[in-house]
């Protein structure tokens, strides 16, 4: 998870133009956002570079938040549908940005995951969406460049996980109608930063990924970090270590603090091992990730005294794994899903 929630909110500040940011909210995903404000033109290929970034980060937020609905208290349509707003993207940038994805209202569709609700419903990638449920999508006015897109998300979530979604589209002039099935997943939104740090950040409701992930690892290791911070949101840690009042400041890797910090990282690769398995990742994938890549990176949320070492994450992972019964079914859910309303000591 790790604790340095601030963050997200500093960047929502600089912010200005976008790579989509991932709002994989089991119906979405909204794109990728680069560490400062961009004031230059972005080209056709760069953005399309994006797209695939998106589109490979939103596929693994939806196999995840989809296959684990019955871990989650908290659930929303998860359609596989990944989408962007018009104002995120600066001024000067729009024009591409209409060329490039379509943008015929103030919400587009980026991408969309095969084999997803969305995929088998007939949408399609540069459709622009009118309404959602008879409502029509929000424009935002003031509250910054992702006002519009998270009012959409917010909408979205409001929408019943269990009822199919009644979508009205636009392309080329033309609108047409299409029905999303039913699918209900985890809320959580999946996010991608672009930039060079290597930073992972889950905050109850977000899940944010830098993209340096993407280009160090394959799709079985990214999913590894990505069920992690979502192991978080399910077992409510945001909430939990606020109740408890415990530092995310100078302070948080003492006592405590640091105590406190490393049962839940601890917590959450224990139920990451579950997520992994109930989406049909082999969880093993888990254990050599904290043998190989995961050890070597510096820095970070990989070595801190909020986590335990590489090697006690891959102990741990393995005798979680070890633990699961044979044959036990898929979707399982394990014993510490029960643990999420219980106060942090």
């Amino acid at each position: 998870m790790s604790f340095p929630f601030p963050w997200i909110a500093e960047h929502r500040r600089v912010v200005r133009t976008r790579h989509p940011v991932l709002l994989a909210t089991i119906l979405l995903t909204i794109g990728a956002a680069p560490n400062t404000a961009v004031t230059t033109g972005t080209d056709q290929a760069t953005l399309e570079t994006l797209r695939a970034a998106d589109l490979r980060l939103g596929a693994i937020g939806y196999r995840l938040a989809h296959a684990n609905a019955a871990l989650c208290a908290d659930r929303a349509p998860v359609t596989g549908l990944i989408v962007h707003a018009i104002d995120q993207y600066d001024v000067s940038e729009q024009a591409t940005a209409r060329t490039t994805f379509g943008f015929e209202s103030a919400i587009a569709v980026e991408a969309v995951v095969p084999g997803s609700p969305a995929d088998r419903a007939g949408v399609r990638a540069n459709d622009s969406i009118v309404s959602v449920n008879a409502r029509p999508v929000p424009v935002a006015s003031g509250g910054g460049h992702v006002a519009t897109r998270d009012a959409f998300a917010v909408m979205l979530e409001a929408q019943p996980s269990d009822r199919p979604l009644a979508m009205i589209l636009r392309r080329a002039g033309q609108e047409r109608p299409v029905t999303v099935p039913a699918s209900p997943g985890c809320r959580t939104l999946f996010e991608l930063r672009v930039g060079p740090s290597m930073d992972a950040v889950a905050d109850g409701r977000l899940v944010q990924i830098s993209s340096q992930f993407l280009e160090r690892f394959d799709d079985s290791q990214l999913a590894v970090v990505v069920a992690h911070e979502l192991s978080h949101n399910i077992l409510r840690h945001h909430v939990r270590l606020e109740a408890a009042k415990v530092s995310r400041g100078l302070l948080r890797e003492l006592g405590r603090n640091g105590r406190i910090f490393r049962m839940t990282e601890d917590d959450a690769d224990r139920l990451s091992v579950h997520l992994l398995r109930n989406a049909r990742w082999d969880p093993a994938s888990a254990v050599a990730f904290w043998k190989g890549p995961g050890a070597r990176i510096d820095g970070g949320i990989f070595h801190s005294r909020t986590h335990s070492s590489a090697g006690k994450r891959a102990e741990n992972i393995a005798l979680e794994i070890a633990a699961i019964p044979p044959g036990a079914p898929i979707p399982s859910v394990p014993p510490i899903v029960a643990t999420r309303d219980q106060p942090l000591r």
